[in-house]
């Protein structure tokens, strides 16, 4: 019988947490996708423009970014248990914050508070699956794959509710997430006072360091603006009704789903650098089909392939770095959180350039950052030839 447990090589008395792990980047991939999807609709009832839709996506990043760098330091001061649970309150008070008032600053705070929430969620769990897994490519790739699971699903049930209400949908996400909280809060995750290795906390002055967080920085421009822009894209382009685009978010990320399995079973049996040159060029080329098509089918292909080729790229670029990275928040943090620039940056640019442009023009520009991301792979291939991942 098959044993995940054993398929990643972990002790079996940190798998239960190891499971809870999972499961709350699985909370966290459906609060994700779940702000792209009633955006449309927040937008219409709080009569939000382009410019200003796009800030909330970048406050959203603004949050994420604050809490990996702080989910890096914190468990220093009061244990990991105590830093996840407090920051990871920032979803739960953030998605309820937003049903409450169209107020632009309190919009503002509630989406960087689930950005807090997301972001200390991403670094707790790559941490600890980084810890425990000795088959860490594979056990990173199930990880994310967790959360494309809960990506996939929470469109769905906003498209379920909207017709009586869109807030009821962050009302569900926000108790799945407290519920996660405290699973996470009754676990093994050490509730003890992180203490630095020697050396820990200094800055990393590894090339392959740098490159690797510069590949995850314009990925993460391209996968911040794509999921929070896509069903907005489709709705107001006139290329799907609104149920449909709302739902082809959900094909998205199912494919990211599928994509990150078969990363998982195929990440240890080639060269990862090779992996990732593929999987970058890949959504690049079906992003590019995805914009310039007419034909919806096409159109939906695209969609689809673009998000399996996506699938791999972060986790699979994470299981390169080195183990003495991996294994450190304050490495992971620094690593996630200078990538989550990108993530700040690019949606507002988006809808900076649709309020002047069109929707179409202002989603054209995420082909810049995957062009860029492609080079910096392509290098990572040229240099990587030496160094054993």
């Amino acid at each position: 019988m098959f044993s995940l447990g054993d398929f990643l090589v972990v002790k079996k008395e940190n798998r239960s947490l190891l499971y809870r792990i999972y499961f709350a980047f699985f909370a966290s991939g459906a609060m994700t996708t779940l702000l792209g999807a009633i955006l449309p609709e927040m937008g219409e009832v709080y009569n939000l423009d382009y410019a200003f839709r796009g800030v909330l996506l970048s406050a959203h990043q603004i949050g994420n970014l604050v809490a990996v760098i702080a989910s890096g330091f914190i468990p220093y001061l009061i244990g990991r248990k105590r830093s996840t649970f407090i920051l990871g309150l920032g979803i739960v008070l953030g998605l309820f914050l937003m049903t409450l008032t169209g107020n632009p600053i309190l919009l503002f705070l509630a989406f960087a508070l689930t950005g807090i929430g997301r972001g200390t969620m991403s670094n707790i769990t790559n941490v600890v699956v980084g810890e425990n897994a000795e088959n860490k490519a594979a056990g990173l790739n199930l990880l994310h794959a967790s959360f494309a699971v809960g990506a996939f699903i929470s469109p769905f049930v906003a498209v379920a509710v909207i017709p009586a209400s869109w807030r009821i949908a962050p009302w569900i996400f926000s108790l799945l997430m407290l519920i996660t909280l405290l699973l996470i809060f009754f676990s093994r995750l050490s509730s003890e006072k992180v203490k630095k290795e020697k050396g820990e906390g200094t800055i990393p002055r590894s090339f392959h360091f740098w490159l690797n967080t510069a590949i995850m920085f314009f990925y993460l421009c391209a996968e911040a603006s794509l999921t929070g822009w896509l069903v907005t894209y489709f709705q107001d382009a006139g290329i799907f009704p609104d149920a449909v685009s709302t739902a082809m978010q959900s094909f998205l990320w199912i494919m990211i789903l599928v994509g990150r399995l078969m990363c998982a079973v195929v990440s240890p049996r080639m060269n990862k650098n090779i992996l990732i040159l593929i999987l970058g060029l890949m959504m690049t080329g079906f992003f590019i089909l995805m914009i310039t098509a007419e034909n919806p089918v096409v159109i939906v292909i695209a969609v689809f392939l673009v998000g399996f080729s996506m699938s791999g790229i972060y986790p699979t670029t994470l299981s390169t770095m080195e183990k003495k990275y991996n294994s450190s928040t304050v490495a992971t943090g620094l690593c996630i959180g200078t990538a989550t620039v990108g993530a700040i940056i690019m949606p507002t640019i988006v809808g900076s350039v649709a309020e002047s442009a069109g929707i179409k023009g202002g989603v054209a520009t995420i082909s810049v950052a995957l062009a860029i991301m492609v080079i910096l792979m392509i290098i990572k291939v040229i240099t990587g030839r030496k160094v054993r991942n």
